[in-house]
């Protein structure tokens, strides 16, 4: 006596012009694919950026007077759209006070204006860097003096090894020049600022014993 033909499980329409295999009637995508994809989606959330040296030159390159335009990387492995300017130059007692830590021996400043992100440039004979999208402007420290920005320049952790300066991670700074994880351009840090413009969870941590 033959078996009994065995059927297979019905599969929906949506299912089948999908073409997802395995899945049955009254399965959804959602509910088949919820747990894989939650967990593609927010492990690279998770995913804290390590921190990068970068060599810019021996520290004979920079002087306390004036800043040197550097070019840096600040994104690897995008060519070009990766690549942006610091200006460099060494501490300075008389404009920059006591030195807070062995990372701030050597200041450097981006040049990513903190209002929608445009390139500045600083002006020598002014003294200033000078945003040329919005009028933003900001003084030899960094600190907005004209403008829509939010709050000064950020800057970037520096170190002295071996007479060569290594440049590191960037940083965010409010109006007393406290050192914050970066935030993205357009977010103020004084006040409760911190509190509605939290880091993302990838920055890069602050290297060892740095001051904020």
């Amino acid at each position: 006596m033959a078996e009994p033909r065995r059927h297979d499980p019905p599969v929906s329409k949506f299912t089948e012009e999908l073409r997802l295999p395995g899945a049955f009637e009254g399965e959804t995508v959602t509910r088949r694919r919820f747990i894989a994809g939650t967990a593609c989606a927010i492990a690279p959330v998770f995913d804290r950026a390590s921190v990068v040296w970068q060599r810019i030159g021996p520290l004979s390159r920079f002087t306390d007077s004036t800043y040197v335009p550097v070019a840096i990387t600040v994104e690897a492995d995008i060519g070009s759209v990766g690549r942006s300017l610091a200006y460099v130059r060494r501490h300075n007692a008389e404009l920059d006070g006591p030195v807070k830590d062995r990372y701030e021996q050597v200041i450097a400043i981006s040049s990513r204006c903190v209002h929608v992100g445009c390139p500045v440039r600083f002006v020598a004979a002014a003294r200033s860097f000078v945003c040329p999208c919005h009028g933003g402007v900001y003084d030899v420290l960094g600190f907005r003096i004209g403008g829509p920005p939010p709050r000064p320049l950020d800057r970037f952790y520096t170190m002295i090894r071996g007479g060569e300066v290594l440049l590191g991670p960037r940083f965010s700074v409010n109006s007393e020049l406290k050192r914050f994880d970066p935030r993205p351009p357009g977010e103020p840090l004084d006040g409760i600022g911190p509190i509605l413009y939290p880091p993302p969870f990838s920055t890069p941590p602050a290297p060892p014993g740095a001051a904020s």
